[in-house]
């Protein structure tokens, strides 16, 4: 993913949510998902068939596909890339 793209969207892409019991596995990097996910909607695959070198399991893109899509970011970042 090219550096200009995520330093567009990388201040638009919500924080993971906060885990108040604490412990778990530390999120994946948002950069990363993103890419799996902008790779996911420009060649038109099947989130079952998202490519392992991502590094991003396919739950957890769509995961988060699903929380930044309820959160505004696709519509913030049309607007940023607009501008």
């Amino acid at each position: 993913m090219p550096n200009e793209l995520w330093d567009l969207a990388g201040p638009l892409v919500p924080p993971p949510p906060r885990r108040w019991q604490g412990g778990g596995t530390p999120p994946i990097d948002a950069r990363a998902v993103f890419a799996a996910i902008v790779y996911v909607l420009t060649t038109g695959c099947a989130w079952r068939h998202l490519p392992p070198g991502f590094g991003v399991s396919r739950a957890t893109a769509h995961r988060r596909f699903q929380v930044w899509t309820a959160a505004g970011l696709w519509r913030r970042l049309h607007i940023a890339a607009l501008d």
